[in-house]
This record gives C-alpha cells, structure tokens and sequence, in this order.
C-alpha cells in the first residue's frame, strides 16, 4: 500500500467581512490620519513678507578646478588646514544651474570646508547690479546624498528584518515625525500653550505608531493610556521641580535668539522647557509601555485563567527589568548631549558648587531625572490597566 499523500496546509485568506477589531482600527487610523492633514492645513504659516533666512539663495554645487590654494595643516587645529581657496564651481540648482562662478573658501577651524576636485558643497548665492549671479560664502558641504542614503538604508534594514512590522514602524515614525513638525510646533509658534500641545501630540503620534504596530486590541490600549500617562508624569514633574527650582524656558540656550526672531509670533517660552521633555521622553516610555503590555498579552493568551492581582504582578515583575535600563539608556542620551558641556567643566575646573547649580547642568538634570520618572511611572501604570483590561475577575 502506498503512503498517503499530506495534505497542502490551506492557504490564509482575509475574512470577509472584516472583524471588528480590523473595522475599529481602520477607523481609529483614519481619524488620525485627517486630524494630521486638517491640522496641518489649519496651522500652515500665513503668506506675509519674507524673513531674512527665506531671502537667502542657496544652492548645491560641484569644484570643477582649484585655481589656487594656500591653506596648510596647523597643528592646534588638529591637522586641519588652514588658509583660503580660490576656486572654480559649477551651480548644480536653483535658478542658476548650469553657471560656473569663482569663489574664494576661507578654511579656519571652525569653519572648514576643505575641497578638493569633484567635491560636492553647498554655497550662498547673490546678484550684483547688472544681475549677474555671484558666490558670497560656502558654508557646508553638500550631504543631502550621503544622508538620504543613510536613511535609506536605515529602513531597508528596518524592512527586511521587521518585514511587516518594519513597515508599520517607518509608517508610524513618519506620523511622529509629521505630527511634531506640522502640528506642534505651529501651534506653539501661534500662541498655544506649549505643555498641553506637547501632552496632545504625544498623545496622536503614540496611538498612531502603536496602532500601526499591533492593531486595535486590548494590548494597543493598555501601552497607549499607559504610554500618555507616562508622559503626562514626566511633564508634571519637570513642571513641579521647574517652579521650585525655579527654572523655564528662559534659562536655555535659545531663549534669547527665540525671543529676537520669534518677537512678532505669539510664542510663549516658559513651557519650550517642558514641552521638550515630554517629547524626548515619549520614545522610551513607548518602548516600555509596549514590552509591559504586550508581555501580559502573552501571559494572558497562555494561561486564560489569570486572574487581575497576577497579570499586575507579573506585569510589575516584567517592568522592574526593562525600568532600570531604559532610564539608563535615557540619562545617557541626555548626558551625550550634553558631553562637551561636562569638558568645558573639567577644563575650567569648576568648584562642584558652581556645577550642580549653574542653569545648564539644571536643566539637563531636569531633563534626563523627568524622562526617567516617567518611565518609572509607566510600569504600574501599564500593569494596572493590563490587570483591570486584560485579567480575569474572580467569582
């Protein structure tokens, strides 16, 4: 007797109609999809007269020849070379494209765009009376292809590992990307309190990006209001110490340079201080509130039986773990950012007490200790809703 054929597993198909969960979701993303594309167009600048920035030509261009150059390698610069360059360059953008000028490249050490023949850079262009195009600096080079590049190569990375959930990851990134530079940020420059907008958009960009990964399900709600009051917490709290400290927004590095060309907007700086924590901490306290929630998703599929008090221990046991090295990972952050400042300190040898109280190394402890603080929070507060959502009450 011959052996009996397997049988082909059968074949997935998408259930029609869909189900409720792939209804609410597709409804839940819409929503936030036209709240993004309204928001935008409600919040677009208004055409007025343009700013000394927007008046400026740029264009990317290419060295077709070094007529002369007399810079040479300094030795407290490290090896840069320092001098000028009298170079030939072809315009590769803009209105001029084509035009092949003359111009002179001052080399110094803090502004060092040394070329060489082929080298791509960037240069400020003007006119003269008669209307002819001429260069008045060259100040960068032309990265644009080396930095599209990196990003390219960032999401094929992130597809081809991630497949499915690559793709909804670079989709909700780009939202997140989207909903800060479209939304919040207009709406701080028309006057809008800065907190709340910071609290609202976190809120959209984490919906979304959480909705595009999991679905509409109880896991994707419990990381969501876990992940809003997360960053609510970090906020209050960095609120809290920035009054008793006190400190704001004033007390940053761009205060002043906001405050003389943002004079005719309605922007308020006290919350900027704030608002940029919240947001800084809104990636870590997604990552956890998504371990968390997903974690007691599991152990709910596994073991239907849980009751609420277990899910919540187990939820607390699993965010004990990834509590203590994401708010590693985020102090770190803020302490790279901020590592030529800790330079500065030990080169001018600073007494301790001039250190700990100066405005700059406030804030970046107010940052990093705020974001922490709200990733501390977010394990409880997860856990709870994965207890009160997820576990089974007991008869």
């Amino acid at each position: 007797m011959g052996k009996a054929k397997k049988s082909a597993p059968p074949k997935k198909r998408l259930s029609w109609p869909p189900s409720k969960e792939r209804i609410i979701a597709l409804a839940v993303g819409l929503c936030l999809l036209l709240a993004l594309v309204v928001g935008a167009v409600l919040l677009r600048p208004e055409d007025g007269e343009l700013t000394a920035a927007q008046k400026r030509m740029f264009a990317s261009a290419r060295v077709t020849d070094i007529l002369a150059d007399d810079a040479e390698p300094d030795d407290w610069s490290e090896g840069l070379r320092l001098g000028s360059q009298y170079l030939e360059l072809e315009i590769l953008s803009g209105p001029y494209k084509g035009a092949v000028l003359e111009a002179v490249n001052y080399l110094t050490a803090y502004s060092n765009i040394d070329c060489s023949l082929g080298t791509r850079v960037i240069v400020r262009l003007d006119v003269d009376d008669n209307g002819d195009p001429y260069v008045v600096s060259i100040p960068n080079y032309d990265r644009g292809i080396v930095l599209v590049g990196m990003l390219v190569v960032f999401g094929l990375l992130l597809i081809i590992i991630g497949g499915k959930k690559g793709i909804m990851a670079l989709l909700g990134l780009a939202y997140t990307l989207a909903g800060i530079w479209y939304l919040l940020i207009p709406m701080v420059l028309k006057g809008a309190p800065s907190i709340p907008s910071a609290v609202l958009i976190a809120a959209l960009t984490a919906a979304a990006s959480l909705l595009m990964l999991t679905g509409f399900s109880r896991k994707t709600l419990c990381a969501g209001l876990g992940c809003v009051c997360g960053v609510a917490a970090a906020g209050l709290f960095a609120w809290i110490v920035g009054i008793i400290t006190p400190i704001g927004g004033f007390n940053m590095s761009e205060a002043e340079e906001l405050v003389l060309r943002a004079y005719d907007s309605h922007l308020e700086i006290r919350g900027l201080l704030v608002s940029g924590i919240l947001i800084a901490a809104l990636g870590a306290v997604m990552d956890v509130a998504m371990s968390i929630s997903s974690a007691c998703h599991e152990l709910r599929t596994v073991n239907p039986d849980m009751t609420a008090g277990q899910l919540f221990r187990s939820g607390m046991n699993i965010g004990r773990d990834a509590m203590g090295t994401m708010a590693n990972t985020l102090i770190l952050a803020f302490a790279g950012a901020s590592f030529n400042m800790l330079l500065l300190f030990q080169v001018y040898n600073y007494p301790m007490i001039q250190i700990i109280n100066s405005d700059t190394m406030a804030i970046e402890l107010i940052q990093s200790v705020a974001g922490s603080v709200g990733i501390i929070l977010t394990v409880p507060l997860v856990s709870l809703f994965a207890a009160l959502l997820m576990g089974r009450k007991r008869r």
